[in-house]
């Protein structure tokens, strides 16, 4: 949870300044999530629709913030 909030709020700073510094910085974070979930499923902590799902909805949020300056 502590690595999704960080990812939005990488998101939002990525918003009110759009660099490619921010930006970077948002691609780095949702590798971090996306791994840390896919980590989790392999150890059975979550289930595999669970992990995927939340990061279908990570991956929009961010999808999002980076199409829509």
């Amino acid at each position: 949870r502590t690595l999704t909030k960080k990812t939005l709020a990488n998101c939002e700073k990525y918003k009110q300044e759009p660099n490619s510094e921010n930006k970077e910085l948002v691609v780095v974070s949702v590798n971090e999530v996306f791994s840390l979930i896919d980590k989790s499923v392999k150890k059975n902590v979550l289930h595999k629709n669970n992990g995927a799902n939340k990061k279908s909805k990570i991956n929009k949020v961010v999808k999002d913030f980076l199409t829509n300056k």
